[in-house]
């Protein structure tokens, strides 16, 4: 079976950054378009990188965790 690769994917890293892969903008909560030079980029989960909105690898310093995924809450 053939399939069509998607435009663009997320990977959720284990006690990691978000791996977008693809075809994207990425903007400022203003709308601006943040520079980036790469078709894949890591953005920060921890929230203590030095180049937010990417990942430079300080959540390994700082021991950051994430929960495993779970299924998907259906709320109330």
């Amino acid at each position: 079976m053939n399939q069509e690769p998607a435009e663009g994917s997320i990977v959720v890293c284990p006690d990691g950054p978000l791996l977008v892969r693809g075809d994207f903008e990425i903007v400022t909560p203003s709308g601006e378009p943040v520079p980036r030079q790469r078709r894949t980029v890591a953005l920060c989960r921890c929230g203590a990188s030095a180049i937010k909105p990417y990942c430079d690898g300080t959540h390994k310093l700082i021991k950051f965790r994430t929960e495993p995924a779970g299924p998907a809450d259906t709320g109330p």
